[in-house]
């Protein structure tokens, strides 16, 4: 599934979970940073599903986004670990989710709304209210953090039973599993 390591992840279960995912392979040096330039920014608000038209991206409101992605990840990774919160990243993230997030239309069939004029600022509005919304709620007890060894994705453990470990079985539960019986058939 994850063949290509800059490609975007979307297993969180939530859009503030999958945009702590544009950085990824956090415990190498330097990791894999998805977002790159402003362009890959407005490639992934299309791709998680925020808006079907390219926004513009600048070099500034890629460097926010950033540093809004980093709170976040600190935030969520902070819950999963059951860590005091860090306050610093809990003002960035409100800060953010304070701003106008981009206005909102009925369309033509009467039941989807589409984003009017949306803006890099306004989508990354949307992302940490999104955040908020999720940590900020009893389902914050379910934010995990992928158990591969390879892997530091977070995601929102939706089973039932509130069991699952990995980000997404199809990788890293795939490749855990087969590591798993090579160990026990090399037994």
């Amino acid at each position: 599934m994850f063949q290509d390591e800059a490609a975007f992840r979307f297993v969180g279960g939530r859009v503030s979970v999958d945009f702590t995912a544009t950085r990824g392979l956090r415990w190498r040096d330097r990791g894999v940073e998805r977002i790159p330039a402003p362009a890959d920014l407005a490639r992934w608000f299309v791709e998680a599903g925020l808006t079907d038209l390219t926004v513009p991206v600048s070099a500034s409101a890629l460097r926010n986004a950033r540093e809004l992605r980093e709170a976040l990840y600190r935030l969520m990774r902070g819950r999963v670990r059951g860590e005091p919160l860090d306050g610093e990243s809990i003002d960035l993230v409100n800060r953010w989710a304070a701003k106008a997030p981009p206005a909102t239309r009925l369309t033509a069939d009467g039941s989807a709304t589409r984003l009017v004029a949306p803006t890099a600022d306004g989508l990354l509005a949307l992302v940490a209210r999104d955040g908020v919304d999720l940590l900020g709620a009893s389902r914050a007890n379910r934010l995990r953090e992928c158990s591969s060894d390879t892997c530091t994705l977070l995601y929102l453990d939706t089973s039932r039973a509130g069991s699952r470990r990995w980000c997404a079985m199809e990788a890293c539960g795939s490749r855990d599993k087969m590591a798993r019986y090579r160990r026990r058939a090399a037994d």
